[in-house]
């Protein structure tokens, strides 16, 4: 039994320090099926999940899930805790540490306090070691404590940069293409003598938000739970109305930078299926279509209006067709797997932005 727990506190070890340098560390995606951080995020995100699809959606349901982003990462952090300092207890359970013992505990129970005090360098004393090899094991314990909390300190706010920065952008989407965000929308405010160019920037902007949200999203894949400020945003509603909007003036519409627009679908498109790919995620064509033939029509009609028509060249709605089933299925399994509604083509009627109702 000593030897098992041994070489179990040893296994603990090795799984829990290994999980928590691809983690917080590693910037790239990792793609072994066994992790520690994948079983936790598949254990608590899908009953997590189940309880919010019973509730009213709108703010009752985005206000339930905001928690689970922040408490998740939280939780995880007392989950590599805990999982060090009963390992380090197995250790010494395992030597058969000599302790120095107060009445009351005796052990195994004896073993796991004296680990949790020196992992948490409390330093309390009223537990002792006074062999050697227990000696040594708490001096390494006490060390991974001070290297922990130096994780912890700067892991959060790295974090926290990387969702402002994402977030930032996609709150000026706000102006730019209503709440929520929509392709026709955006295209019409952009529709003016300065709209081109006006575009042009923005595609730039949002190729290379694409790429940061990519990069950070991979690397820190608990940003994808972390919600926007406002119900009806969402990072993967943005990123859909990018795309939404960059198949359109790729597939045919004439008063618009279309070299801006293919690096800028590309890249995002780049972002969506990676991201499908983190959660593994399959990829499923929305049903409904988003876009039938009904609402193509209006859509015509809404961009003609705005001065952004669409070509009625021969292959153009089959060119669109074709655009939209490479990101389609990916940002409805993102949509569906989150909880984040994909953003329709057409603005709702009577739809106001959030900067026009914020009181």
């Amino acid at each position: 039994m000593h030897d098992l727990a041994l070489a179990a506190g040893a296994l603990i070890i090795l799984i829990v320090l290994w999980d928590a340098f691809e983690t917080t560390v590693l910037p790239r995606r990792v793609s072994r099926r066994f992790r520690l951080t994948r079983i936790f995020y598949r254990t608590t995100w899908a009953p997590f999940r189940a309880i919010a699809c019973g509730i009213r959606s709108g703010n009752p349901r985005e206000n339930f899930l905001s928690v689970f982003g922040p408490l998740s990462l939280i939780l995880l952090l007392v989950t590599w805790a805990f999982g060090l300092i009963v390992a380090f207890a197995l250790l010494h359970w395992g030597l058969g540490s000599r302790l120095t013992l107060p009445a009351g505990i005796t052990g195994f129970r004896a073993d796991l306090y004296l680990s949790g005090t020196t992992f948490f360098t409390l330093g309390l004393g009223d537990v002792a070691p006074t062999s050697g090899a227990s000696r040594i094991l708490t001096v390494v314990e006490g060390g991974m404590g001070f290297g922990f909390l130096a994780l912890v300190i700067g892991y959060l706010p790295i974090l926290s940069q990387a969702f402002s920065r994402r977030e930032a952008t996609i709150a000026l989407l706000d102006a730019r293409a209503g709440s929520p965000p929509t392709a026709a929308e955006l295209l019409r405010r952009h529709g003016s003598a300065e709209g081109e160019e006006a575009l042009m920037d923005l595609f730039r902007e949002w190729e290379r938000w694409s790429a940061e949200l990519l990069e950070s999203h991979v690397s820190f894949p608990v940003l994808a739970y972390y919600r926007s400020q406002h119900d009806n945003q969402s990072w993967v509603a943005a990123l859909t109305t990018i795309l939404d909007v960059c198949s359109l003036v790729v597939a045919g519409i004439d008063k618009a930078p279309t070299r801006d627009a293919r690096l800028a679908f590309a890249m995002a498109r780049h972002a969506v299926v990676d991201l499908a790919r983190v959660f593994n995620r399959e990829p499923r064509a929305p049903q409904p279509d988003r876009l039938p033939e009904a609402e193509l029509a209006r859509l015509k009609q809404a961009l003609s209006a705005s001065g952004m028509p669409l070509r009625s060249d021969a292959g153009v709605v089959e060119h669109l067709v074709h655009m939209r089933g490479t990101y389609e299925p990916y940002v409805h399994a993102l949509s569906e797997f989150l909880l984040m509604p994909l953003p329709t083509w057409l603005p709702p009627a009577g739809a106001k932005d959030n900067w026009q109702i914020t009181r």
